[in-house]
């Protein structure tokens, strides 16, 4: 019998239990406690930050990790989401509820479905590897879960759930399907002093989700939302210097040939 090598199913059981998580989110709301699903979710938002880091670390990437990856994913940030706020209040109009809910799983299967054939692709702009094509599910669901998030933080606000629910839905729906870049910081490189800030920031953000786990992940996504026209802009200003780039080079050869 062929025998697996450790390194390559612990990151494989950290994606199982990132499911387990998202699918015990989703029990929890099917109950109605809809404030410990969303903190089920919060977990399996950070096992999915973990796995596949721990898989590059340990060298025990693969393709059927990724595939279970992906598939995780949609379970726990399409159908989860999706499902638990039509729970929470979609469901006080059940046609419309219901479409409008699909409409975001849909949308999030289908940016998934993008990235798995853009990630087989491999591009000669190594600058690109630092954005996304759309909102990745993850923050997708982040956003979409946003007026559930605020409903239970004591920022208070007085709205009407049906109406804001759906609109952050296909707001996020769009996000996730659209070809708006946004920033991914695979490569990203820091310098010394930057990477103690960052662990300290880090440390400070984890203290907020334990001691004040929806203001904390209110004022995340805020930023991550005020990061999207940021990486817009700096995608473009990327783009042209390298079009630049390629422009002067021509005709450096022109000039050599002639």
């Amino acid at each position: 019998m062929k025998k697996i090598d450790f390194r390559f199913a612990l990151p494989n059981l950290i994606t199982l239990l990132g499911l387990c998580l998202g699918l015990n989110a989703l029990k929890l709301a099917i109950q109605g406690n809809f404030e410990k699903s969303l903190i089920f979710l919060v977990l399996a938002s950070i096992i999915d930050a973990l796995d596949g880091r721990i898989a590059r670390l340990l060298k025990g990437t693969s393709k059927f990790g990724a595939e279970l990856d992906s598939l995780t994913d949609f379970v726990n940030f399409g159908v989860c989401p999706g499902v638990i706020i039509y729970f929470w209040t979609l469901q006080s109009q059940p046609i419309i509820g219901w479409t409008i809910s699909l409409f975001f799983i849909v949308s999030c299967c289908l940016r998934l479905a993008r990235f798995n054939i853009s990630s087989e692709l491999t591009s000669k702009d190594s600058w690109r590897s630092n954005f996304f094509t759309g909102v990745p599910s993850p923050a997708g669901a982040g956003i979409a879960l946003m007026p559930m998030i605020l409903s239970y933080s004591e920022f208070h606000f007085q709205f009407d759930k049906f109406l804001i629910s759906s609109t952050f839905l296909i707001i996020s729906s769009f996000l996730m399907i659209s070809k708006i870049p946004t920033y991914a910081f695979k490569t990203l490189k820091l310098s010394k002093s930057a990477f103690v800030i960052l662990a300290l920031l880090f440390v400070i953000i984890f203290m907020m989700l334990f001691y004040k786990t929806f203001e904390a992940l209110t004022i995340i996504i805020i930023v991550y939302l005020s990061t999207i026209p940021i990486s817009f802009i700096h995608f473009l200003k990327l783009k042209k210097n390298k079009s630049k780039k390629n422009v002067n080079s021509d005709s450096l050869i022109s000039d050599e040939i002639i």
